[in-house]
């Protein structure tokens, strides 16, 4: 979150290639990971001077299609690739107040209206601003079940409520790094604690890998009902930016809606 994003994101990003997958030999004596800022500048079609100075902050305005070519240089994804022009273009911002968010009424009782399906309402920074009933009870017993950032890097149970806690930990960086805001003072206050708490999130923070929270199957392991594999859908929720509405779903007739309909009747007001 420096002011030379552009730059920090590349070293970063070149530093995640090897050079035989980019069909370059690899050669020996290589005093760095991943690879050289010449092997960039050549994949791009640009010059190494050029590449230099991106780097290194001196060069800010990239164009669209030397965007373009260094993410293919860089074999970044649609996400990365997106992410990477917004920092070369970044669009106008609204100015973010230092107020409590709120989820509308509405909202709220229509997630109360699903009985059978966990949904959660997400704050910018991952923290939970609403639930409905299921919801709560799938992420409660935690010490941060009401952030679900601090519950994958600082709740001692999060390792085994999420059995593949690696690539949780990697989609829930990426995902917040995804709607990095410099003037965001709660996302910078969240990066800066974490970051003195976890050496986890130091390691994949430092990554700079793009995440956005789309549609993935998740495995955890609930105390009162055991394995459960959920699909998720993230929605943007229109009418408050920054906020996403998440519902969970077991597929139709297996163990994992079994054990969801169970936790319902477990946790039944």
């Amino acid at each position: 979150m420096g002011s030379n994003a552009i730059g920090e994101f590349l070293k970063a990003r070149r530093a995640q290639v090897r050079p035989e997958d980019v069909d370059l030999a690899p050669g020996t004596r290589r005093r760095v990971s991943g690879l050289r800022r010449t092997e960039v500048a050549l994949l791009a079609g640009v010059s190494s001077d050029y590449y230099v100075r991106l780097e290194q902050g001196r060069e800010r305005n990239p164009s669209p299609q030397v965007i373009d070519a260094l993410a293919r240089a860089l074999d970044l994804d649609e996400d990365a690739r997106a992410y990477l022009h917004e920092l070369a273009r970044p669009r106008p911002r609204p100015r973010v107040r230092a107020r409590k968010e709120q989820v509308s009424p509405a909202l709220v009782a229509m997630m109360a209206a699903w009985t059978s399906t966990p949904a959660v309402v997400l704050g910018r920074c991952m923290n939970v601003l609403a639930h409905n009933q299921l919801g709560e009870a799938l992420f409660a017993g935690h010490t941060y079940s009401d952030d679900l950032v601090r519950l994958v890097f600082l709740d001692p149970d999060a390792r085994d409520f999420y059995p593949d806690w690696e690539r949780v930990a990697i989609n829930t960086v990426g995902g917040l790094r995804s709607h990095t805001d410099p003037d965001d003072q709660w996302l910078i206050q969240t990066v800066g604690e974490l970051s003195l708490k976890s050496e986890d999130f130091r390691r994949l923070w430092a990554r700079h890998d793009i995440r956005q929270k789309g549609r993935e199957t998740k495995r955890f392991r609930h105390p009162l009902v055991g394995e459960l594999t959920l699909t998720y859908e993230s929605l943007t929720v229109n009418s408050a930016p920054g906020q996403q509405l998440v519902v969970y779903q077991a597929e139709p007739g297996s163990p994992s809606a079994e054990a969801l309909s169970l936790l319902g009747s477990l946790t039944a007001r």
